[in-house]
């Protein structure tokens, strides 16, 4: 009943910049964090950026000082402005959320999207 949908990958050559989209729709009571994720082929699903609801953000040092993470709380909705990107940027990028479905569920729930691809050429 909760579902969210990302946006806005391609192709793009490196040091040129992308813009990610994530919406969530269904049931939503409140959104707590909400984060991005890549997965690069081969390896290991990591961390990119996380936004509180608050606004408070966290990167990793691999994207600090080049990408962006924003939120609209009542859109319910976040973005990713990515800049000068590497080809060690590419994969597939997720959206994650933890999201309060219910006022007397008190305890929230993580929630993927289905992924993105950005790919980063030399």
């Amino acid at each position: 009943q909760v579902r969210l949908v990302e946006s806005g990958g391609g192709l793009v050559q490196a040091g040129g910049s992308l813009r990610l989209s994530c919406a969530a729709s269904g049931i939503i009571f409140s959104i707590n964090a909400m984060g991005w994720y890549r997965q690069a082929p081969g390896k290991q699903r990591e961390w990119v950026a996380t936004i509180s609801s608050g606004g408070s953000t966290n990167y990793a040092d691999s994207v600090k000082d080049r990408f962006t993470i924003s939120r609209d709380n009542a859109k319910n909705t976040m973005s990713l402005q990515m800049n000068s990107l590497k080809p060690e940027d590419t994969a597939v990028y997720y959206c994650n959320a933890r999201i309060r479905t219910s006022p007397s569920n008190y305890a929230d729930a993580p929630y993927w999207g289905q992924g993105t691809q950005v790919t980063v050429s030399s």
